[in-house]
Formats: structure tokens, sequence, C-alpha cells
């Protein structure tokens, strides 16, 4: 693969939760088009990982690029630049619930720079349309089932066509069929448009169902593993 693949690339960087250190010396390189799942105990770094990338967290130690951002020494008014590049997607959907599906969209594509209202409605139905919810587009939040906030979530991830996606246990709140369906979904997502996904998630039955890259955090680690571990 050449270099231009490379989405994120840690090198011996130090993640910390605030001022406390809880990763040491991560290495971490996700390709165009990879899966990768983020697992680990409650507090053992994964959610610090995400925010490390996000530039919610400093880098205080070692190298760390996301796409073309360098985070060791990126500027505060940049952050936002970096920010339209990913996607990212809530165990708890974190809708706008006084507005309509199509408005909660229309709200991230005005944040974002978009002007051109037809070309903000085309892609507003493009997204929809992708996740299976189309018909939902003026439908509130609260008349929607979980799975169905779950697709618009998604659709609000894809509307600036990210190289990248973030799911922070995008299961968590669904039932095992429900999940297994937003499961699919992402996996069509990085089949079909080579969007990388690295997913944090505790449910290690959607893991061996649904194959792709394990890292694991503990004791202050970050490390990849075989899919031949046993992760009981």
């Amino acid at each position: 693969m050449e270099d231009n693949d490379i989405i994120i690339e840690f090198e011996d960087v130090e993640i910390t939760n605030g001022e406390i250190p809880v990763i040491t010396s991560l290495n971490l390189t996700i390709r165009e088009g990879e899966f990768i799942y983020l697992t680990g105990k409650v507090g053992s770094g994964k959610t610090s990982i995400i925010r490390t990338i996000t530039a919610e967290n400093p880098i205080t130690t070692g190298n760390a690029r996301v796409g073309d951002f360098n985070l060791s020494n990126l500027k505060r008014r940049k952050i936002p630049y970096l920010r339209r590049k990913i996607g990212v997607v809530f165990q708890d959907f974190q809708l706008l619930m006084d507005r309509s599906v199509e408005d909660n969209l229309l709200f991230v594509l005005k944040s974002t720079g978009w002007k051109d209202r037809k070309l903000m409605e085309e892609r507003i139905n493009s997204v929809l349309e992708a996740v299976g919810v189309a018909s939902k587009a003026h439908k509130m939040p609260h008349q929607l089932s979980g799975g169905e906030q779950q697709r618009v979530a998604i659709a609000r991830a894809l509307l600036n066509e990210p190289r990248l996606i973030l799911a922070d246990e995008p299961t968590g709140n669904l039932d095992g069929e429900t999940a297994a369906g937003i499961m699919r979904l992402l996996f069509e997502i990085n089949r079909t448009r080579k969007t990388a996904i690295l997913m944090v998630t505790h449910n290690m039955n959607i893991v061996r169902d649904y194959p792709g890259r394990i890292l694991v955090c503990a004791d202050n680690e970050c490390k990849e593993i075989s899919t031949g571990y046993s992760l009981v």
C-alpha cells in the first residue's frame, strides 16, 4: 500500500485522560478501507484514544497525524477542519431532539460550511438513502426506533464523505437483531466506500461475527492481537 492510503499514524504517543497517562507508547497505523475494533475494560484508555484522534486530548509525547493534520503541533483554529474529515457515531445517537431528521443533518452541513440549499438537500437525501431511512426525513427523532436513530446518526457521519468513521459503542443501546443490522450497514459502508472504521466495543460476539483488526487496551498499553486470540 502507498503512504497516501494511511489515515492515522501514531508513533510512540502517550495517551492521557486529562493529565493522567492511560496509554504509553501507542503505535498505530490505520489505512483506507480497514475495519478495526478497539476493545478493553472500562477505564483502559479506549475513549481517550478517540479523544486524541479528534484533537480533544493534546499530544505531548510522540508523533501523530490524522490525514494531513499533524496532531503534535495542530493550531486550535485548525481543529474544526480536522473534525470535518472524521465521522463520529455515538452509543446514545446524540441527535437534536427538537428538530426533524432532515433538520438534524441540515444543521451539520450548515455548521461545516455548506451554502447551496439544493446541494444540501441532495446530500441529505443521498446519505439517508444509503442507510435505509430515506422515508424518515421529516420524522422527529422520538418517532424513530433506536435502530433508526442510529442509522440517522450514521447518515450524519457520512455527510462530509469522511475517510474515517469513529464509532463509539454504536450497538451498545440496541437489541441483538438491530445491532446486527447496524453492523451490516457499517461493513457495507466500509466495503463500498473504502471508509476506514475504528469501532469501540465491549461486545465480543460482534468481534467474532464481523471480523476485523482487533486492538486491546490493558495495563497502560494498546496492542493488536491475532484473530486466534481468546477474548473471553
